[in-house]
């Protein structure tokens, strides 16, 4: 950990085109630790310029060199290399990851790190399996299709998964053949160019992937409205998904957007008890809160309501939080300043709003961004905390009578990512997840992710599928060939 902290103590670059690079405005920005709010590099800020040497970079490596000649089969070792080097960084990464990010060095270990490598390790097996079809039309023709690369794709995510959510959209993206642009974002920048560093070393021809570390409105808004940049594929925020829809209308780029949640986890008197407790708890304080598909309204069926709190609120305070790098913390601090502030605003807002606060709601007092566990009862799920994506350790429960009622206040909302059922019943349990408007639904489980599952969201949360084989559709297009075979 002390090697990886020690190595990016230095000027972070850009990596574009195969070379490391300063930004053509000079320009950097810091990093920041946010468990002691200390600098941990200044990296190099891209923005319109860089943004535009990526791409042609990209464009180059597209359709000139070899990778456009190379096999399939090829891309798929080139993928599983990368993955081996993944895991044979692995501490590394990790360090990485909590340091920049702030999650405790045991979820960055045990799951950021290797889910990361089994996403490239999926993809490798796809790169030679992407067919076409023949299709029997009429007249004397043979028709034929073909799943070709849709190009030049600029890829921009989060904070909150920084190399697992570079892993989501580059791995399918180039073993369907295409070149990449990705911006991470500005909180998280060095695991991306650490990632970059090990396609390099697998072997990735040069501007493959190209890595331009920048902001929203700058490198990334260039990056949307670039005319030679045929996809757009973003994680994060409606607001900005929003903003890019509207800003990829200039060469009408193909677009998927995985967006925010406001997710139901919901809780039937019959459920197993304690392994529900244990799924609302991770559902929301998992990363802090920050994770998208958040179990952040919690519905509790009147009979089980008060005691199912208690186990709640007692596992709540006993969570352990501190220096992230600790292997026996639990919980780290919120990304930055900004996420902490708009944490604390809510909270704010739920107590003007007449929701009970029976734990947490305070900053602690110490270096970092960090915020106690927050538990709202007594909510309304009309209620700005029960409506808005608040990205952080702030659950709010709400009570329901019975079936039919807890399946309208669920889908009251404009998300609609993730959901969660808990029951013995499971006739009750598959009727609830069919009419849940949600694109994932966990029953008697939460926050479980395979490389082979699709995910991805209904409504205000997004369209389109990552992961599993859904995701080579976001990043091939279909040729149709006719031949004439008449004399």
């Amino acid at each position: 950990m002390k090697a990886a902290i020690e190595a990016w103590a230095k000027p972070a670059k850009l990596f574009i085109g195969g070379k490391w690079r300063e930004a053509v405005s000079g320009k950097t920005f810091e990093t920041i630790n946010p468990a002691t709010e200390e600098v941990i590099a200044q990296v190099a800020e891209g923005d319109r310029d860089d943004i535009d040497l990526a791409v042609t970079a990209a464009r180059h490596a597209f359709e000139t060199g070899d990778y456009p000649k190379m096999a399939a089969r090829d891309r798929g070792r080139l993928l599983a290399k990368i993955a081996e080097l993944i895991l044979a960084n692995k501490d590394e990464l990790a360090a990485l990851e909590t340091l920049d990010n702030g999650k405790p060095i045991r979820e960055s270990q045990a799951i950021d790190i290797p889910f990361a490598a089994a996403v490239f390790f999926y993809y490798a097996g796809w790169a030679d399996k992407i067919h076409g079809e023949t299709i029997p039309v009429a007249g004397p023709f043979l028709n034929y299709t073909r799943r070709e690369p849709v190009g030049v794709v600029g890829q921009i995510i989060p904070w909150n998964f920084p190399l697992l959510m570079a892993a989501w959209k580059i791995a399918p993206a180039i073993a369907c053949g295409n070149t990449c642009i990705l911006k991470p974002a500005e909180q998280t920048p060095l695991t991306a160019l650490r990632l970059a560093q090990l396609c390099q070393e697998a072997g990735l021809p040069d501007g493959v992937l190209n890595v331009v570390p920048g902001f929203g409105p700058t490198a990334g808004a260039a990056l949307v409205a670039h005319p030679e940049v045929d996809k757009i594929a973003f994680t994060g925020e409606y607001i900005t998904g929003q903003e890019i829809m509207r800003n990829a209308a200039g060469n009408l780029k193909r677009l998927s957007l995985e967006l925010g949640g406001k997710s139901p986890n919901i809780v039937f008197a019959d459920a197993e008890f304690d392994p529900a407790v244990h799924g609302a708890f991770t559902g929301i304080f998992f990363n802090q809160g920050q994770v998208c598909c958040a179990g952040s309204r919690l519905f509790l069926e009147d009979s089980i309501h008060d005691a199912f709190v208690d186990k709640l609120v007692s596992k709540a305070r006993a969570i352990k939080q501190g220096d992230p790098l600790d292997p026996s913390t639990e919980m780290g601090p919120q990304v930055s300043q900004e996420q902490l502030d708009k944490i604390l605003r809510y909270i704010a807002i739920g107590k003007n709003e007449g929701a009970k606060l029976i734990t947490g709601g305070q900053r602690l007092p110490r270096p970092g961004y960090f915020v106690a566990p927050t538990i709202f009862a007594d909510a309304d799920n009309k209620m700005q905390i029960a409506c808005d994506e608040i990205f952080g350790p702030v659950l709010t429960v709400i009570r329901f009578k019975d079936f039919e009622e807890v399946a309208a206040l669920a889908n009251a909302s404009p998300f609609g990512l993730a959901a969660a059922v808990w029951t013995r019943d499971i006739k009750k349990a598959h009727t609830l997840a069919h009419r849940l408007k949600a694109g994932t639904v966990w029953i008697n489980c939460y926050n479980t992710f395979d490389a082979a599952s699709p995910f991805g969201g209904y409504k205000m949360s997004g369209f389109g599928r990552e992961l599993g084989h859904h995701a080579l559709e976001l990043y091939t297009q279909v040729k149709s060939i006719w031949v004439n075979l008449a004399g």
